[in-house]
């Protein structure tokens, strides 16, 4: 999904908007740490989307609280900030090795003011200084070369996510933890995919959620992960976030972290 805002020059309306906007204090970005009346929409928010993705329990996105009107970032980058915060895994990444797949900017920033030893940033389509190419299914890096590894919102864009997940795996070092954070539906059990009748944009957007999103994954979701060998842990908003009050900071409460961990040598049969 393309969550890159428009960056082009505000004019004189549209600015006077963000500046009433601003007076509000009903939403706050825990980025910029900005208050305001209301986050931008995606794409005209839900009412643009199919029923059919709320009625199979489409967990991703909030499209009516997406972006922050002034920094621009988007929900699922919030939403990791405030897990980060309180699970206080910015001090994991000091001195440790990370990659950072389709890296949102915010997010690096904040990774980089930890000092990690190395941060490789990547990309299939690199658009930003700093960000390298890389193909999540031909990671070109030796076996257990990072301790962290960061994929938000990337594995339903990819064909072989089976391939993608195996690399990630691979480069990941024993008793390292890969985040994956990817939509899914938890009304479905069975991951929707390579379907002939989804075959144009409209379709996808209307089954899939986006034109480049190429399945909309179910529960099984999770099976897929287990099988590529990591040890998968679902942390909960209730659970990990109960005084974060989801509309106010623009976060989808239903997604949870997905912490994937790598079992060090020997542990992996037990």
């Amino acid at each position: 999904m393309d969550y890159r805002a428009n960056t082009r020059k505000l004019g004189l309306v549209q600015r006077f908007r963000r500046f009433l906007n601003g007076l509000g204090g009903k939403h706050r970005c825990c980025y910029c740490g900005r208050s305001f009346f209301r986050f931008s929409k995606f794409r005209g928010g839900w009412d643009s989307f199919s029923r059919y993705l709320r009625d199979v329990k489409w967990t991703g996105s909030d499209f009516d609280h997406f972006w922050c009107p002034f920094c621009k970032c988007h929900d699922r980058e919030r939403h990791l900030l405030l897990f980060f915060d309180r699970l206080d895994l910015w001090k994991k990444f000091e001195g440790a090795s990370v990659l950072h797949v389709a890296p949102e900017k915010g997010l690096g920033l904040r990774i980089e003011k930890c000092h990690p030893a190395n941060y490789v940033r990547g990309d299939l389509f690199p658009s930003r200084e700093g960000v390298g190419k890389l193909d999540v299914t031909q990671i070109q890096f030796p076996d257990a070369s990072f301790d962290w590894v960061i994929c938000n919102h990337v594995l339903e864009h990819v064909p072989d996510d089976r391939k993608a997940l195996s690399e990630l795996y691979r480069v990941l070092k024993p008793g390292g933890i890969a985040i994956l954070q990817t939509p899914f539906a938890a009304g479905l059990s069975q991951t929707r995919e390579n379907e002939p009748s989804v075959d144009t944009d409209a379709k996808r957007i209307e089954f899939y959620g986006q034109e480049d999103h190429v399945r909309l994954y179910g529960t099984d979701l999770f099976d897929r992960i287990r099988a590529a060998g990591f040890q998968l842990t679902l942390q909960s908003h209730a659970e990990k976030l109960p005084d974060h009050d989801a509309l106010r900071y623009g976060v989808n409460p239903d997604e949870p972290l997905f912490l994937c961990r790598k079992l060090p040598v020997g542990e992996e049969t037990v």
